[in-house]
């Protein structure tokens, strides 16, 4: 038995308070789920999951000896989170010592912060994230007090892994998230 998106998302909001921490995962569930349709198409709910839950346990669990270690021990215990799942959240916190080796994992790393960062954009954009070009991610990449909490380390190295070009890797996000607008208040 495996754990369902709707089951995934019933976890996430049980461990979960912050409307800006859900909206976080569901944004990388977005970014994963048109991943997975291009990479593994028969996979694409369990690549949803990964996303809706690889934070689920850091609004409670926040620092480094913590998340993702309790929310990985919780869903063991549960028992219907695979292991590849469970691998792909560990390898999304570079402290973890977790190498990312699976398609699920480079994308879950390679999305997480990126997909924070286009929203921060959309929300200073009049249109959202509607005509969202990867120029200008690109160019408030560059500034370093936009969304400052936002790795661009990790962005870059999530890039490089996937074999990308940046821009190339954005327009897939953009293109995620913009199927979703409505739903994710990507919009004005």
């Amino acid at each position: 038995m495996s754990i369902t998106v709707d089951q995934a998302r019933a976890l996430m909001h049980q461990w979960v308070a912050s409307e800006g921490l859900r909206h976080h995962m569901e944004c990388v569930a977005a970014c994963m789920q048109a991943a997975a349709l291009k990479v593994e198409p028969t996979e694409v709910d369990r690549w949803m999951v990964c996303g809706l839950l690889h934070d689920f346990d850091y609004e409670q669990h926040p620092t480094q000896e913590e998340h993702p270690f309790v929310g990985i021990a919780h869903l063991r215990e549960r028992g219907d989170v695979d292991s590849e799942i469970i691998e792909a959240i560990l390898g999304h916190a570079t402290y973890s010592g977790v190498p990312r080796d699976s398609a699920m994992a480079k994308h879950l790393f390679a999305v997480d912060e990126l997909a924070g960062f286009i929203v921060a954009v959309c929300k200073v954009r009049p249109n959202g994230i509607e005509g969202l070009k990867p120029k200008s991610v690109l160019k408030k990449l560059k500034t370093a007090n936009f969304a400052a909490a936002v790795s661009r380390q990790d962005i870059a190295l999530g890039c490089l892994e996937l074999g990308l070009e940046e821009a190339q890797h954005i327009q897939a996000c953009i293109h995620a998230l913009s199927a979703r607008a409505q739903d994710l208040s990507l919009m004005p």
